[in-house]
């Protein structure tokens, strides 16, 4: 039987903190064109030197919620992997390291031509919008070099099987590979329309583009992107915080169980994004909304399972009412605090998230500055505040390190600024959003109606919690470069939570990758290909042009 690693092998954890170099990077940058954003929206400020809005708007969206959340995410896993399937073998370590730098030159060359304001085609780049060949080519260099870091996990994870075979995979590992295996197929629609719609498109080959086709693929990888950011912080709260707390995971098949839910029903359901839009029949739209709705199954046994565990733990503290055991919870350690403000503000981010899947009230919100204060609840708030607590341990367990005293109280400090920063912001584009006020829209573009002044107290507000959400940007890279360079030399814990032994025994079935896979498969199917025919039978007569399709 393979035993798990006391540490993270230094060739891994070199490899894992090149991602999370590039992942900080890209937060500071990501993040300082999201102040300048919020800036210009309260109409008090002017961007300099000719900058446009929507350049600063589209490097916002790329840099933090594709390149951020995707190297923070392979980084972790990989960490994790080594730590609980074994080191990694010098053909797997290299094949990351490819997938890495494809990544990396990637992301260069889509930041270049953005910031040269030739890709202003904001986050979801959508047609007729259209932007530099480079920026295409270099997202699908992303794109691919996620994938072959994706491939050398899976061949990870597959070794560890033949050498216990019989057993159960590490839970970390497996849903490393549930995470990476829903990337992999969602990133197949972004990758189909990129290399087969708009690289052609903007380099001249074709002088038409079909919208919905191109809109339809974005969204087929668009939503499951959302549980991409989410699966990694739900892997920390499952595995990561039982540890960390003292306590033991509550239960490993629930935990897998949840997440083959996720596998299954995060894809088929994009949509859901497209609810007002013409051209996708209504039936259709329907049957991904119900699907979109399963996705609450996993969310509640995810929430069920975690309050169980804080609660079995503070039981055993002696911990007595139905809230006694919140009183015995480390508050204190910055390693469960920020996950935990996380998991709490999830609860508002998911009955917002239900209210965009619904059909009639997603009539209301669509379109609206309301569906961006939505995204920075979930992943802006409760996805990055927990990437913040695993930073907290991860760091300096790769970097030989400890999280000092003085840098953990300035880890709370972080997390409560965070909070702050992000109730006054996020509320104000809930609010904004329900009077109205478009999403991706500057300042100028309002004029000077009567409803335009209703929104400008919003607006300020959103620039003070921009402002305060930067503050603790900077805080948030203080305590990175510290823990990366500066702090005292020590050994830190890589937290991997044990099983409660009460806990029921893990089937085997959920290591029946060809069920769960064909299963996926089968969904997408149903959800897509009448109404993908219907789409492209029914396209207008100009993009029927479109000699590509």
């Amino acid at each position: 039987m393979s035993t798990m690693s006391e540490r993270v092998d230094k060739r891994d954890g070199k490899l894992a903190m090149a991602h999370l170099y590039v992942a900080f990077i890209a937060l500071f940058l990501g993040g300082l064109c999201g102040l300048l954003q919020v800036l210009v929206r309260s109409g008090k400020f002017t961007l300099p030197a000719g900058i446009g809005y929507y350049q600063v708007l589209t490097t916002h969206g790329v840099l933090l919620g594709l390149v951020l959340t995707t190297f923070f995410i392979i980084g972790f896993l990989i960490a994790g992997m080594s730590k609980t399937a074994g080191t990694f073998t010098e053909g797997r370590r290299k094949t990351g390291w490819i997938g890495f730098w494809l990544m990396t030159v990637g992301t260069a060359i889509t930041a270049t031509f953005i910031l040269l304001n030739q890709a202003s085609v904001l986050y979801t780049f959508y047609a007729p919008l259209k932007a530099h060949p480079g920026f295409y080519i270099g997202l699908a260099l992303v794109v691919v070099g996620s994938w072959i870091s994706g491939f050398a996990m899976f061949a990870h994870y597959r070794a560890w099987k033949k050498q216990n075979r019989g057993q159960v995979g590490p839970l970390f590992s497996f849903m490393a590979v549930v995470t990476m295996l829903l990337w992999l197929v969602a990133t197949l629609g972004v990758a189909a329309t990129v290399l087969v719609q708009f690289i052609p498109w903007s380099l001249g080959l074709v002088d038409k583009i079909d919208v919905l086709v191109s809109r339809t693929l974005f969204w087929y990888f668009g939503h499951p992107l959302v549980y991409f950011w989410l699966l990694p912080a739900y892997m920390a709260w499952y595995v990561v915080i039982p540890k960390v707390i003292g306590g033991k995971i509550f239960s490993d098949a629930l935990a897998r169980l949840s997440f083959i839910l996720f596998l299954l029903f995060s894809i088929p359901v994009g949509f859901h994004h497209q609810l007002v839009e013409p051209g996708v029949d209504p039936n259709w739209k329907f049957i991904q909304v119900v699907l979109t709705f399963m996705v609450v199954i996993p969310s509640l046994l995810t929430a069920f399972s975690m309050f169980a565990t804080f609660e079995q733990y503070g039981r055993s503290k002696g911990a007595t009412g139905l809230f006694g055991w919140m009183r015995v919870l480390p508050w204190s350690d910055a390693r469960f605090f920020a996950p935990f403000v996380g998991m709490l503000i999830f609860i508002p981010a998911g009955a917002g998230g239900i209210v965009n899947a619904s059909n009639q009230l997603d009539q209301v919100v669509h379109n609206t500055i309301w569906i961006t204060g939505h995204f920075h609840l979930t992943v802006a708030t409760t996805v990055l505040l927990t990437f913040f607590g695993v930073g907290y341990w991860l760091i300096p367990h790769l970097t030989g390190r400890v999280l000092t005293k003085e840098m953990n109280r300035l880890a709370i400090i972080q997390t409560c600024i965070w909070a702050v920063g992000m109730f006054f912001m996020s509320a104000a584009m809930h609010i904004e959003g329900l009077l109205g006020a478009p999403r991706r829209s500057s300042f100028s573009t309002y004029g000077n109606s009567a409803q335009a002044a209703e929104w400008i107290p919003y607006q300020i507000a959103q620039a003070v919690g921009g402002t305060i959400l930067f503050i603790g940007i900077i805080i948030a890279i203080i305590i990175f470069l510290d823990l990366a360079f500066f702090a005292p030399k020590g050994e830190t814990e890589f937290p991997i939570g044990e099983v409660a032994e009460a806990a029921e025994r893990t089937p085997m079935v959920f290591e029946n990758w060809k069920l769960w896979i064909g299963i996926t498969i089968a969904l997408i199917l149903f959800a897509y290909t009448i109404p993908f025919i219907d789409i492209i039978q029914n396209a207008p007569p100009g993009s029927k042009g479109y000699k590509l399709w």
